[in-house]
């Protein structure tokens, strides 16, 4: 059961990699850089995807969209919470 906890974690740490941060610490800054992270990981698969055929150029524009979205709110809420 242990292996199957290291491999889970190895695939989790493939596929999902993460960056120190080095920035100035606060919690705000820490969870935006993680969704920021989060934001560029799906980025390079929806890119892959499209570049591959697996998804039209609109529908990855379109998921593109709302994750931009996503993270402009997170940056709302975490780095700009009196606007």
């Amino acid at each position: 059961m242990n292996d199957n906890l290291n491999q889970d974690q190895e695939k989790e740490d493939f596929l999902y990699p993460r960056s120190k941060y080095w920035g100035k610490f606060t919690p705000q800054n820490l969870v935006f850089n993680a969704n920021l992270q989060e934001f560029a990981q799906r980025l390079d698969y929806i890119c892959a995807l499209e570049t591959n055929g697996k998804i039209s150029a609109e529908e990855a524009y379109e998921q593109i969209k709302k994750l931009w979205k996503q993270l402009q709110q997170s940056k709302q809420e975490l780095l700009n919470p009196e606007e």
